[in-house]
Formats: structure tokens, C-alpha cells, sequence
């Protein structure tokens, strides 16, 4: 069920992705609004692989959920980050796609959070499923 779940939300999120390129002229760093774009369609991709490869990876349930749900609450959350800082036109989280641009000090604060919070979850959800597939290759040697 869980591999369904990584595969839906990927297509999901590829599909939002789609749609913002579309509006990426109107974001107010335009750049920012690109970098959320593509990291969409890519967080997507790699979702939907997490959910492709989700049979070989061996975790117990309660390690399984976490690394799903740590990497898709991540891959979301990045992109919302990055989304809001092509809005608000930030730059402290992301200063080179921020070149040239600076927020109020609470919209900087906004962004920073929301991007360091998804990136963290995302290390998460990656070195369990990493871990899952170690503890697949050393259950068939």
C-alpha cells in the first residue's frame, strides 16, 4: 500500500509542477519560481521510483511509514518552500536562485524554516529507504 501511496503522491506532484511552469512569469523572482518548478517535477520522479523499488526495501512497518511519509511530506514541503520564495521573492535559503532578491525578515524566516524542515525530512526518508534496500541485499547474500 505504501508503494502506491509514494506513486500517487509523485504523480501528483509531477502533475503541480506541470501546472507552475505555466505560471512561472508571474512569480515575483522568476528564477525562484523555475527552481520550484523543476524541483517538482523532479521530487516527483524520484517518489514515484521510491515507490517502483518499494517491494526491495526491508524495514519493519513502523520504519516503512516513516520513510514513505518523511519522503513525501519532504519532497512537498521543499517545493511549497521553494514556491513561496519565487512568490515572496526571498533569497536567504536559496541565494543563488535568490540572487538580486530579499524578502521582509519574516517571509526570509518563512521560507528558510519551510525549506530546512522538508530538506531534513527528506535526509530521513532517504537514509531509511537507503537502510531498506542494505537490509534487502544482506537478507538474499
Amino acid at each position: 500500500m505504501l508503494n502506491k501511496q509514494l506513486m500517487f503522491s509523485g504523480a501528483l506532484l509531477f502533475l503541480l509542477g506541470l501546472l507552475e511552469g505555466v505560471v512561472i512569469p508571474y512569480f515575483t523572482n522568476t528564477r525562484m519560481g523555475l527552481s520550484a518548478h523543476l524541483a517538482a517535477v523532479q521530487s516527483a520522479m524520484a517518489l514515484m521510483v521510491f515507490g517502483a523499488i518499494w517491494n526491495y526495501v526491508s524495514l519493519s512497518d513502523g520504519l516503512a511509514k516513516l520513510a514513505a511519509w518523511a519522503s513525501i511530506f519532504s519532497m512537498y514541503v521543499v517545493w511549497l518552500g521553494l514556491t513561496l520564495a519565487g512568490i515572496l521573492g526571498t533569497s536567504k535559503a536559496t541565494p543563488i536562485a535568490g540572487a538580486g532578491f530579499q524578502g521582509s525578515a519574516s517571509a526570509e524566516l518563512l521560507t528558510e524554516t519551510i525549506i530546512t524542515i522538508g530538506a531534513g525530512a527528506g535526509v530521513i526518508g532517504a537514509a531509511l529507504i537507503v537502510w531498506g534496500l542494505w537490509n534487502n541485499l544482506r537478507a538474499e547474500a
